[in-house]
């Protein structure tokens, strides 16, 4: 994660877009791109999302990955690790709804 973050860190510093990525900004472009990876199975049938073609396939690739570098600009923003993160909201998970047999 921590190369993740470096690289893109750099890749911004580059192009001198620090000044379009408060954490506003961030948020608003990640909620952009999570709705084009809606966009892609809003007409899908629910069991029918599961098996998709190559190209879209590809599509959905593409619109993880910018979903991922947005979510990971704003946890840089707060020096957060997303990984470390989603670890510790699964442990609060488990707590919240534990396992009932």
């Amino acid at each position: 994660m921590k190369k993740l973050q470096t690289k893109l860190t750099k890749f911004v510093s580059e192009r001198n877009w620090e000044q379009f990525h408060s954490p506003k900004n961030l948020v608003m472009a990640l909620s952009v791109e999570t709705a084009e990876l809606v966009e892609i199975f809003q007409w899908m049938e629910g069991a029918k999302s599961g098996t998709v073609d190559a190209d879209t396939r590809k599509h959905i690739e593409e619109e993880v990955g910018d979903v991922m570098i947005y979510l990971t600009m704003l946890a840089s923003k707060f020096n957060l690790d997303p990984i470390e993160a989603a670890h510790k909201k699964m442990e609060l998970n488990a707590i919240k709804y534990p396992i009932t047999r």
